[in-house]
């Protein structure tokens, strides 16, 4: 029985593609974890923080061509492990920067790894879908939050043992590196084909096109309507994690203790959703998922916002942890049918999202109040089950859930 579960493609295929998604979230939270030892390092300003987290965020969101092009030259399998051994070589690059511009440089490559290893990866989990006609790609999103909390683990054992940003982020690097060698072994060779209907007025023998033709192309309407979808609910996943503790703190007045339970609320029902996602995608399909998840964590946050207090606040996170949560997983898996141009863009699109989010609360907050910031994410995911109705969710061929976690 062991051994043929070890010798199941579906279950190598999917501990290969959950390597990547962990070393994604891994690779991110190190380097977020040593951000002040950085600051002292380099000695910056506060400012100078913000900026080198944006150069990040730039480099992951400005990479759409070329990941579209390497995309189609390279295949996913390739891109991803070139893409998750440079995120390895980063680390030790940045504890080693001489100076801010160098700093900058660096986490710029890095963003633009980012968009590589974001796109390829989601690829990969798509392929694995259509090819197994199983269930994986919310466990797999799962498995990223997973890198984020080992990453932390890891952090504060290194910050104990040695005050060395550069022997911290070696350490990293090495078990990125072995990250790498898991998933060599199980990644698919070949990604899922695109699954574009071709449009009624075009007669079918001239519906496909040649492969001479292959290139980059204006992105369709449906297209669209998911890089919509994906945008707003990638700023209502990122504004909850930067303002929860902030708006529990200052505008439901909870004490300083229970302050960061928003950010742990939120993590936490994110991480159990995507978990059991992918047996709600089987039983009601990826259209409805997202539809009233969506719409339960726009309505759970906005009762809790005008109810105020620190325990509706709680339930109106937990809402919106549990309801937005499939959310991404489903558009990257509808896009990735569409071609890897599609998912290219929802993927910058999503980086996008996560990247203008918090400041934008920032903004709302700043000119109203923040209890206005969090209205608009509610807003957010709401705006979600708006666009989820205009995307032609194709009928996925999962039949059935994967057992295994």
């Amino acid at each position: 029985m062991r051994v043929s579960r070890l010798n199941d493609p579906f279950l190598r295929g999917q501990l290969a593609i959950a390597a990547l998604f962990l070393s994604l979230g891994f690779q991110y939270a190190t380097w977020a974890a040593r951000i002040p030892a950085l600051k002292s390092d380099l000695d910056l300003s506060a400012g100078e923080v913000g900026v080198l987290l944006m150069a990040a965020g730039v480099g992951s969101a400005v990479t759409f061509p070329a990941v579209a092009y390497l995309m189609r030259r390279l295949g996913s399998r390739s891109l991803a492990l070139l893409s998750q051994l440079g995120l390895a070589l980063a680390l030790p690059a940045l504890a080693a920067a001489p100076n801010y511009p160098v700093a900058l440089l660096v986490m710029c490559a890095d963003g633009v790894l980012v968009g590589g290893l974001n796109v390829a990866m989601n690829a990969q989990g798509a392929a694995l879908e259509t090819r197994h006609e199983r269930n994986t790609m919310a466990r797999l999103h799962a498995t990223f939050s997973a890198g984020s909390l080992l990453a932390a683990l890891v952090a504060s054992g290194m910050t104990a043992a040695t005050d060395s940003v550069l022997a911290h982020f070696g350490v990293a690097a090495v078990l990125l590196a072995a990250l790498n060698l898991t998933s060599r072994t199980g990644l698919l060779e070949q990604d899922a084909p695109a699954q574009d209907a071709p449009a009624e007025d075009t007669p079918a023998e001239t519906a496909a096109p040649e492969p001479a033709r292959r290139r980059w192309t204006l992105p369709s309407r449906l297209t669209l309507w998911m890089c919509c979808a994906m945008v707003f609910g990638t700023v209502a996943e990122g504004a909850m994690n930067d303002w929860s503790a902030l708006y529990l703190r200052d505008v439901a007045e909870a004490s300083a203790e229970l302050a960061p339970l928003g950010i742990a609320v939120v993590s936490g029902m994110m991480v159990v959703a995507r978990v059991f996602a992918d047996g709600w995608r089987a039983r009601w399909g990826d259209g409805r998922v997202v539809l009233v998840g969506s719409t339960a964590a726009g309505a759970g946050l906005a009762a809790a916002l005008v109810s105020g207090g620190v325990a509706p606040a709680l339930a109106g996170f937990a809402c919106m942890g549990l309801g937005i949560a499939a959310v991404t997983p489903c558009v990257y898996a509808a896009a990735a049918r569409q071609g890897s141009d599609a998912l290219t863009l929802v993927a910058a699109m999503g980086t996008t999202g996560l990247l203008a989010g918090p400041p934008l609360i920032g903004f709302i907050a700043s000119a109203s109040s923040l209890a206005w910031g969090m209205g608009a994410v509610a807003a957010s995911a709401v705006a979600v089950a708006l666009c989820g109705t205009r995307i032609r969710w194709t009928a996925t061929p999962v039949v059935r859930e994967e057992a295994a976690a």
